[in-house]
């Protein structure tokens, strides 16, 4: 297969990667997933991806450009996933920012980020002290440095995600994360990990939504429909 049908997902062994690896595979395209740990080599083989042993918190820009360099896109989908203050910084913003400027040094333009659906308001409202403050604060500074580069990003929002499988339908919330204006709740606010994969493997396959950010969840339209 051609080096340019290449996806290169990050954090390839978290639930929504290991969704979104089968369905960019099913789509033509060779998926190197970069993983940690390399017992969950077989795990990953297992979806059709090509397991690549790197882990990302130690990486350095050289590596990751090495692992890039060739690639059709970049998915970021890593996460600290509760860790530490230190380990969150490390991997959602260190990380993600190491990332990003791989990519540009390997020459792929497409960066697609995997953030949440209030990503941008979360850290002006949170208390510093909050638990889930480090995280809404990595996240929202990891995005805005995407925002203000020349890679042809697309930013991810879901919303809570939960373990249904895919609908293939969402509705589009606005910058804030709300629906017409009012806060999702907690039934509306959830998005399936499975819709999250559908998500990403429809931008990249279509290249939809260059240089915007998409704050979705669960819904009734197809996502073809609201994501273009």
């Amino acid at each position: 297969m051609s080096e340019e049908r290449r996806v290169v997902l990050i954090g390839g062994h978290g639930k929504v990667a290991l969704l979104a690896a089968p369905k960019l595979v099913e789509r033509g395209f060779a998926v190197d997933s970069l993983i940690r740990n390399p017992a969950h080599s077989e795990e990953i083989s297992a979806t059709g991806a090509n397991p690549v042993v790197l882990d990302i918190e130690n990486a350095d820009v050289e590596q990751l450009t090495e692992a890039f360099t060739g690639a059709h896109a970049i998915v970021f989908s890593a996460g600290a996933g509760g860790g530490s203050p230190e380990r969150t910084v490390a991997v959602d913003f260190d990380a993600a920012v190491r990332s990003m400027e791989a990519a540009k040094q390997a020459g792929v333009s497409r960066f697609v980020m995997v953030s949440y659906s209030r990503a941008l308001v979360d850290v002006d409202n949170l208390d510093p002290e909050n638990s889930f403050y480090t995280y809404a604060k990595a996240k929202h500074d990891a995005d805005a440095v995407l925002r203000d580069t020349d890679l042809e990003y697309t930013i991810l929002g879901p919303g809570a995600l939960t373990l249904e499988p895919a609908t293939k339908k969402l509705v589009i919330a606005d910058e804030s994360g709300n629906i017409d204006g009012a806060p999702a709740s907690s039934e509306t606010g959830k998005a399936s990990r499975d819709n999250v994969a559908e998500v990403i493997t429809h931008v990249v396959d279509t290249n939809a939504a260059v240089r915007q950010t998409v704050n979705f969840y669960d819904g009734s339209t197809p996502i073809a429909e609201v994501i273009s």
